[in-house]
């Protein structure tokens, strides 16, 4: 499913050259589900979002689901994540004139009839124990609610791969437990990839699969002193 090899990413920062990834052989398989921990700036979150295409390598490869991501320019691999990778944020990027269900709703990358669309987009719904939510407006449900119209939201097209960055942070102890059940459990119905970064121990400890980033990353970054480079900038890279 994900095959990377001699993968490396750095950003400028005051001028200077900072290393944050420098993976030399790093392999997912299929169906497996995997949780990356370890320390902020350690390069878990650019990690994904190189994996997703939103940034490219400095130089390396990143296969996914057979597809080599490096060479792409921006719009394929634009079109690609839509097709292929579901990615489960923090902070939920639900759009707070929609309503739960058109916020799924507005994801949909294969076209239907209107009932099609209502009807798939309420049995998902149902599914996370939102049957009764589609009509509210993000401000009228809790955070955990939220994030399940967001986990939703990137299932919803069946994507082979799923990239979860810190899913249960802003949530507390009892919700984040709940939401990590929920990530496992559809990813055992769904079949797909699930790969989660996380500082959560405990959600880690429920994976199957565990390592810290600094088992596959050559770069070792100094004791952060304040906030690591880029950690505002998403689009350059979330560290």
């Amino acid at each position: 499913m994900l095959q990377i090899h001699e993968l490396n990413k750095h950003f400028r920062v005051d001028g200077r050259t900072v290393p944050i990834l420098d993976i030399p052989e790093w392999r997912v398989e299929r169906g497996e589900q995997v949780a990356i921990t370890g320390p902020s700036g350690s390069g878990k979150s650019t990690l994904l979002h190189l994996v997703s295409g939103i940034l490219q390598p400095d130089s390396g490869s990143i296969q996914v689901d057979g597809t080599p991501l490096q060479h792409m320019k921006e719009a394929a691999r634009d079109r690609f994540r839509a097709a292929h990778i579901g990615y489960v944020l923090q902070e939920f990027h639900l759009i707070p004139a929609l309503t739960a269900r058109q916020n799924v709703e507005i994801a949909l990358t294969t076209p239907l009839a209107h009932k099609q669309r209502r009807q798939l987009v309420d049995d998902w719904l149902e599914r996370v124990g939102l049957s009764e939510r589609g009509g509210h407006l993000p401000s009228q449900l809790s955070r955990g609610q939220q994030q399940r119209v967001a986990i939703v939201r990137a299932l919803v097209n069946h994507p082979a791969l799923v990239l979860a960055d810190e899913p249960t942070g802003s949530l507390d102890w009892e919700t984040a437990d709940e939401i990590s059940s929920l990530l496992l459990n559809l990813s055992i119905a769904q079949g797909h990839t699930l790969i989660v970064v996380t500082h959560d121990l405990n959600m880690a400890a429920r994976f199957p699969r565990r390592l810290n980033i600094q088992d596959i990353n050559r770069v070792r970054r100094e004791k952060p002193q304040g906030r690591p480079p880029g950690a505002e900038q998403r689009k350059e890279g979330i560290v």
